[in-house]
Formats: C-alpha cells, sequence, structure tokens
C-alpha cells in the first residue's frame, strides 16, 4: 500500500508518500495558500497528479474536523475552511479514499498507537505550538465528542472575569508566540526579533530574563495540565511541538507540578509527565494510521 499524506499547517504543506508500517518512501513540502480554499484544494490535487497512483490520501488539519462528513466545522488559521466539505471537494480532483482529521488529534492517535501513550489506557497529548492542541486518549482511543472537539483546549479561560477572547485563550497565553513575547518585553525587545531559540538558549544560559520569561509560561502551562489531569485522571501527559525537543521546557513543568501537588491540602493522583515521541512526522504518522483504521 502507498498512501499520499499530508499535514497541512498555517504555513506550510507537509507531505510523504508513505507505506501502511509508517515507513516514509519520499517527503517534502509546499507552501500552504493563504487566500482561498480553491487553491487549497489545487495544492493537494497537484501532488495526487505528481505521486499517483496511490491507495488514498490522508490529510491532518487545522480545526474541528467532522470526519464522517468530511467537513472541516472550523478551520483554525485557516478561516476559508470554515464549514467546508474539504473531502468532497477534493474527491472531485483525486478519486480515490480520503480521509482527514484535526492535526493534535492526528498526533494522539500517533502517540496512541505507537509512541509515548502506546503503554497506558488513558492519557493527554498538548502540542505547544502558535496555539496550543490537544488530543484526549481513553481506552486507548482518541476521543472526539459530540462535536469533534474534544481536546481543543486552546479555548480554555482561567480567569473567572474574563470573555474568551484572543488575548484570554490559553492558546494565545501559552502558544509559542506568549513565550516570545515574554521574554521581548522583559528584555525590552521588539517581539518580531524574538524567537524560540533565542529564549530557549537564554533560559539554559541562566539569563535572568530568559529563566524569568520560561519560569511564567511553564506555570501557566503546568497550572492547565493540572486542571486536565484533575479532569481526566489521565497515566500519562504528552507534550509535544517543536520547544518539547528542549528538555528544559518539561522540567520547568515538571517541578510546577511537583510543588501544586506538594501544597494541595487534598490527595490527588499524580501524573507522569513526558515528551512526544513522534517529532516533526507526528501528524504524518496518525493521519496515516487514522486513514488505516477509518
Amino acid at each position: 500500500m502507498k498512501v499520499l499524506v499530508i499535514d497541512i499547517g498555517g504555513t506550510f504543506i507537509k507531505y510523504a508518500i508513505m507505506k501502511e508500517d509508517n515507513t516514509i518512501l519520499e517527503k517534502g513540502k509546499v507552501p500552504t495558500p493563504q487566500d482561498t480554499k480553491e487553491n487549497l484544494i489545487d495544492s493537494i490535487a497537484n501532488l495526487y497528479e505528481m505521486y499517483k497512483p496511490v491507495d488514498g490520501i490522508a490529510i491532518s488539519m487545522p480545526g474541528i474536523i467532522d470526519v464522517e462528513k468530511g467537513l472541516c466545522l472550523m478551520g483554525g488559521a485557516l478561516s476559508y475552511n470554515n464549514n467546508h466539505y474539504l473531502r468532497d471537494a477534493l474527491y472531485k480532483r483525486c478519486p480515490v479514499k480520503i480521509t482527514m482529521d484535526n492535526d493534535a488529534k492526528c498526533a494522539a492517535t500517533a502517540e496512541a498507537m505507537s509512541g509515548a501513550l502506546s503503554d497506558v489506557k488513558n492519557g493527554i497529548v498538548i502540542i505547544l505550538g502558535t496555539m496550543i492542541g490537544g488530543g484526549i486518549v481513553i481506552d486507548h482511543k482518541v476521543v472526539r465528542g459530540s462535536h469533534f472537539s474534544t481536546g481543543e483546549v486552546s479555548y480554555i479561560i482561567s480567569d473567572k472575569n474574563a470573555n474568551p477572547t484572543r488575548e484570554t485563550v490559553w492558546g494565545n497565553r501559552c502558544g509559542v508566540p506568549s513565550l516570545c513575547n515574554r521574554y521581548a518585553q522583559l528584555k525590552g525587545l521588539n517581539p518580531e526579533d524574538v524567537d524560540g531559540v533565542l529564549v530557549f538558549n537564554a533560559a539554559n544560559n541562566k539569563e535572568p530574563e530568559g529563566v524569568q520569561a520560561l519560569q511564567e509560561y511553564t506555570k501557566e502551562v503546568a497550572v492547565q495540565i493540572w486542571n486536565l489531569q484533575t479532569i481526566l485522571d489521565p497515566e500519562k501527559v504528552a507534550i509535544g511541538g517543536g520547544i518539547s525537543s528542549q528538555p528544559i521546557l518539561l522540567e520547568y513543568i515538571a517541578k510546577h507540578l511537583e510543588t501544586m501537588s506538594n501544597g494541595c491540602p487534598y490527595k490527588t493522583p499524580k501524573t507522569q509527565l513526558v515528551k512526544c515521541a513522534f517529532e516533526n512526522d507526528a501528524n504524518l504518522i496518525g493521519a496515516l494510521q487514522y486513514f488505516l483504521i477509518a
């Protein structure tokens, strides 16, 4: 079997030709169209024409996805996909089996089937990126919910006096840009001149502003992990996203969780914090695995 697997991101469409055992035969990326869904369809159809014959197309993408109808209910960063039956539109150009799923749920599928959560029954995947992706695994399966939005943790709010706005939802408060902005403010820098590499270099070198920015950021991440583990009682919480490759990230989060646990007047179960096993290929692997079981 040969499947065209596509991971639609806000900036690039990553793609791979994969076998059912997760072997990647070829991979690459093209820019993600920022203007219309028609151009997105053209980009995917062009990849299909390049690699056909294939046994199908497996898609990972942002937003809330009705996997049964192939409907993008909400497009996330790609708002032109709102209420779009993407699978039907693609099938007219690519007459093969097509599946599509939310990108964080794809990552959770990969981790649950053969990654960091493969040895547990219940777990949570949290992807720290531009915003925050989430996947909930119960009884070894990714949970979708009544509206296909289980795990959409970006929209959590923690301030009782706040309405859910771009400034108050967790995805924007603790996406990677927020970490960079915290550091930029402490250093008096232009946020556009700060990236994650700069922040982690500063924190790893014990620069006070870098340490403070990371401490504040990871404390807020830890608070919401505490809330999620209290509600869902997972055996493991797996952290993914590009910054998860920095050991100091999990170290700080784990210390905050330990402090919170020690200070809690009630006996509560602890969960194990781990790094996701699959890094840049997680969405591709998960999309393929969903394709195989759908």
